[in-house]
């Protein structure tokens, strides 16, 4: 049986990722910074095991890692929404509170859980699509996104035979766009589904299939897999 640690996945796809590999026996971990929302997912999914963590403190990181033993497979979901806009108006203070929220503290829970890998395990992070199509707008975000990616294929080489991965979505139905009132998300939906060529915008499953899939697989290591639904096609 492997033992799976998921940072973020208290939601969205984090958590639809923990659902997928508890289904194929895992013995899955997740861990967020809201213990509310962690009781509820533990009400609704009594088969994962649920931790309170900041990502940011590496000595919480490393007390978590330490109790749970060796582990298979690290999974790294975190996520925000801060640093999009255009450059001209984009407040660096909030875009290096974005890199705050989701690059540092995924390097420091990688960082940290080097020594606690096995030997055929994995480590699987999330950027996005912004990291990798030129859109108007995302310079900061896809600064973010980015830095995420890139540390796919020097890690890969360096940890192997421990394997590293991404996987970068696009339009994902998530908490992310919660901070659009829901009338006015679901308008923005079907506007830019019709854009892309899939026609939908993805759902969480969509992305935890790829994530399972990445962190599973032994024969894939550095690479990272667009989930966009095309959407570096048009952007």
């Amino acid at each position: 049986m492997s033992t799976t640690l998921i940072i973020g996945g208290s939601s969205g796809i984090g958590l639809a990722t923990a659902v997928r590999l508890a289904a194929l026996g895992d013995t899955v971990h997740i861990a967020g910074r809201n213990a509310d929302t962690l009781s509820g997912v533990k009400a609704t999914h009594p088969a994962l095991e649920v931790h309170v963590l900041d990502a940011n403190g590496a000595g919480a990181v490393s007390a978590l890692l330490a109790e749970l033993g060796t582990v298979d497979r690290l999974i790294v979901t975190l996520s925000g929404n801060k640093g999009a806009g255009p450059l001209a108006d984009l407040d660096l203070a909030v875009l290096r509170t974005a890199f705050d929220e989701k690059f540092w503290p995924t390097l420091t829970v990688v960082k940290a859980a080097v020594p606690h890998l096995s030997q055929s395990g994995s480590v699987t992070l999330v950027g996005a699509i912004t990291a990798r199509a030129g859109m108007p707008g995302t310079a900061g975000i896809g600064a973010l996104n980015a830095a995420i990616e890139a540390l796919v294929a020097p890690l890969a080489a360096e940890l192997a035979p421990i394997r590293v991965n991404a996987v970068s979505p696009g339009y994902v139905d998530t908490p992310w766009w919660n901070m659009i009132p829901d009338g006015d998300r679901e308008g923005l939906f079907d506007q830019i589904a019709a854009g892309l060529p899939t026609k939908r915008i993805a759902t969480a499953d969509d992305v935890a299939q790829v994530l399972v899939l990445l962190s599973t697989n032994p024969n894939i290591t550095g690479t990272v897999i667009e989930s966009d639904g095309g959407a570096h096609l048009t952007a």
